[in-house]
């Protein structure tokens, strides 16, 4: 007997998984060479607190005694859950979303899983600007599909003719994620109104409207003035997957939701199957505890400017260093560029890193080769002090 040969493929890859060694071998070298001598840039882990407000609605919640709080409820989640998530889709998309567009997810993971396993035949594709986050390989894996890497713009912004050009018969998605892990880019909506227009000429041509899904969990995480525009209006065939795992600091709960357009012609068919696929996948529904908690807290005042703060120091501390970088626009990842030296090697360039107990996600994991990405949702102190490990890890390249 063995395990699947796919699964042993991808386990033995050198970039499978890539993020969670650093996170791991971070721990040991902790304790090896002490907390506050270790630089680890590697885990999308935020290390603000929840808001008050969620910490209330947890002590609220835990405190109910009435009969079945803990019990099953439908697939798709509480209702009262799935009208709050569509009040706040409505917000953000600006159109009225009502409860039966929303189910419930095990986070935004299980919201795309159970998205792919709704709308995906074998060999069907999936279009991804690159760089994207890691697992949507797999996840697209997982049902057949195969995910088709395109190129983003020189920038990181979107490349609609890059994407347009990849449309063909299998294509049942395109999978766009504003703002980017790892680039945090955002998208404007001059790029998501082009986007649109070609995935409803395509659909015209062909009789086959891709599905125009929005990974959206740092939508809320923005600086300087940005904002995350809306793809509801323009397109009717789209999706929001979201979680509360980014923008409330709950990554280790898993809640979220997927939301189906109102407009989609098929709205109510594509909801079933995905409230289908939630059950037997094996999620059955999103955790009862914590849809509770979010219905309540989902509001919450939030202050960003921590990272942002951090956003900054790390930027000049790169400066000084002499790290070519992205200036981010939300979420909170640093995509830089690999020194020259290395001939685009990003694993060669984090295991240098290493040396000086920095750790960083290479961006060959993330379809980005020649890159790497600094996760700064850490203490402001750990940037702080790995300045001069920075400093130190590009003097010895520049001799």
């Amino acid at each position: 007997m063995s395990i699947s040969s796919y699964i042993k493929e991808s386990m033995n890859s050198k970039t499978s998984g890539v993020i969670r060694k650093m996170f791991e071998e971070g721990i040991l070298l902790k304790a090896k060479y002490g907390e506050n001598n270790v630089f680890d840039f590697s885990l999308g882990n935020p290390d603000l607190e929840p808001p008050e407000e969620v910490k209330d609605a947890v002590k609220k919640i835990a405190s109910l005694t009435e009969k079945n709080v803990h019990g099953y409820m439908p697939n798709a989640g509480y209702d009262f859950a799935r009208k709050a998530m569509a009040e706040k889709t409505s917000l953000e998309q600006g159109i009225e979303v009502t409860g039966d567009c929303v189910v419930m997810e095990v986070g935004a993971a299980g919201a795309l899983n159970a998205v792919f396993k709704a709308i995906l035949n074998p060999q069907d594709e999936v279009i991804v600007p690159a760089p994207f986050f890691a697992e949507y390989r797999h996840y697209v894996k997982n049902y057949g599909g195969n995910l088709v890497e395109v190129p983003a713009a020189k920038d990181f912004y979107l490349d609609v003719e890059a994407v347009k050009n990849a449309l063909n018969e299998k294509t049942a998605a395109v999978l766009i994620n504003s703002p980017n892990n790892p680039t945090g880019r955002i998208y404007s909506q001059e790029e998501i109104n082009a986007l649109a227009a070609a995935l409803e000429e395509h659909g015209n041509k062909s009789g086959r409207f891709p599905f125009l899904i929005l990974d959206e969990p740092y939508r809320a995480i923005v600086y300087d003035d940005k904002k995350v525009p809306p793809a509801f209006p323009v397109y009717k065939n789209s999706i929001v997957v979201t979680s509360f795992a980014k923008n409330l600091s709950l990554p280790g709960e898993r809640i979220g939701y997927a939301c189906v357009n109102p407009l989609c012609p098929e709205k109510n068919e594509v909801v079933a199957a995905i409230i289908f696929c939630t059950r037997i996948l094996g999620y059955v529904n999103a955790p009862a505890f914590f849809q509770r908690v979010v219905a309540e807290s989902w509001n919450a005042e939030c202050d960003y400017s921590l990272y942002l703060k951090r956003r900054n120091e790390l930027m000049e501390i790169l400066d000084e260093a002499g790290i070519e970088h992205v200036v981010p626009e939300g979420a909170f990842y640093m995509w830089c560029k690999v020194p020259d030296s290395f001939n685009e090697d990003d694993m060669e360039f984090c295991n240098h890193l290493k040396k000086h107990l920095i750790l960083a996600a290479p961006g060959s994991s993330f379809g980005g080769k020649g890159y790497f990405r600094l996760a700064y949702c850490v203490s402001e102190q750990t940037i702080l002090d790995s300045k001069k490990a920075f400093v130190k890890a590009m003097s010895e390249i520049n001799k």
